[in-house]
């Protein structure tokens, strides 16, 4: 390794599952386009595509489009909510299957550039550029022409010094951007930016800084150190301080292996599972579509399920399942956790409920069809709090 002081890229495919929809469909490039849903939709006649308006359920949206984005549309938004705001949008079905191709093939046309690769999911990845013949744009450039000659898609890049930064430039200038930044960059590009644009920076801390008047990241770094430690903990607090300021240290990853992903939620009032039965179907049945959504991104299959339930006095219970084939979508998801759930006592109530995924593999190494979308029917007609 140089001396030199690092140069490392983050690299994000531009709305990767629907671009991905753009090739096989380049007729719809240009239009508001949102993929994802568990239902088909039936178009009309005259219209070849079904539209958002026509779509009822509770499905979320994978991915949409920058001119859907536009009209407020994002990934994981249900897609009741988002035909409100667009109601013209066009609704595609989501197919894992392409996207887990595409996303080997630009990996590998950029691994030829750079091979220090940090995989962080199915659509972004980390470089370490360091000790890369070329200047820090030369190469941004010629990455960006790899993965567009290898998939015929976009992305944007960003470099800086380290992970946190690289993260943050790779969104200032999308869709096909590429932002170069030193730390002698930050008061002008990242400082006016709000705090959440932080990864590490969730709703609830940003909610805390709103409510002790930081709203930006240059707000944050011109906070007392000691009062972010009184109100957050010495770890986190301390870290809140350093990476406002652009410090980040971490080294790339370069095999990383998740062995589990999980969602849970905690209540607002603790729920029987007798007399909030379609509450809490409601609540697996989002949990699962969530996971799989994770899964998908990641670009994995889960070879186990778990559930997780914390009981009204506190006490937590776990149960896991191992499965013959690995799965991602949410019905296979939700069927393992209703068997999990059958070998708990729920006379109690409840106050939390988690779904974990976990023996995770490669969607490509896998030889299984669960990724490809499959109709879940509402609650009530498969109710997965069913006791008998």
């Amino acid at each position: 390794m140089s001396g030199e002081p690092r140069r490392i890229a983050h690299l994000d495919m531009d709305a990767f599952f629907a671009s991905v929809e753009l090739l096989e469909h380049p007729e719809l490039k240009g239009l508001p386009v949102v993929v994802g849903g568990r239902r088909p939709v039936a178009t009309v006649p005259g219209q070849p595509y079904p539209r958002l308006k026509d779509y009822a359920g509770r499905g979320v949206a994978t991915t949409a489009t920058y001119e859907a984005r536009a009209f407020g549309v994002h990934s994981g938004m249900g897609l009741m909510k988002a035909a409100a705001l667009a109601p013209e949008a066009i609704l595609l079905p989501a197919h894992f299957e392409a996207y887990a191709r595409v996303s080997r093939a630009f990996k590998a046309a950029v691994a030829e550039v750079a091979p220090l690769i940090e995989d962080r999911g199915i659509d972004e990845i980390y470089l370490d550029l360091t000790d890369v013949p070329g200047t820090s744009r030369e190469l941004g450039l010629r990455l960006k022409a790899a993965v567009r000659q290898a998939t015929g898609l976009s992305c944007s890049i960003g470099i800086t010094p380290n992970k946190l930064l690289s993260k943050l430039a790779s969104e200032l200038e999308k869709p096909d951007g590429l932002t170069i930044l030193g730390l002698e960059d930050l008061p002008a590009r990242i400082w006016p930016l709000p705090c959440r644009a932080i990864n590490g920076i969730g709703p609830k801390a940003a909610a805390k800084l709103e409510g002790l008047h930081l709203r930006t990241i240059g707000e944050l770094a011109r906070a007392d150190p000691a009062g972010l430690v009184e109100h957050f903990g010495r770890s986190y607090g301390a870290w809140l301080h350093e990476a406002a300021h652009g410090r980040d240290d971490r080294p790339l990853t370069l095999s990383r292996e998740p062995k589990s992903i999980s969602r849970e939620t905690t209540f607002e009032r603790d729920l029987h599972a007798k007399q909030d039965r379609e509450a809490l179907s409601r609540i697996l049945l989002d949990l699962c579509e969530r996971l799989a959504q994770d899964l998908a991104r990641k670009g994995v299959l889960a070879g186990s399920v778990g559930i997780k339930l914390r009981f009204e006095d506190f006490q937590t219970v776990t149960r896991d399942q191992t499965l013959p084939a690995p799965i991602a979508d949410a019905e296979r998801l939700r069927e393992a956790a209703r068997t999990c759930l059958k070998r708990v006592d729920l006379t109690r109530k409840l106050r939390l409920l988690g779904v974990r995924a976990g023996a995770l593999v490669q969607a490509d190494h896998a030889n299984s069809g669960a990724t490809r979308p499959v109709e879940v029917p509402p609650p009530g007609l498969f109710d997965p709090m069913d006791l008998t």
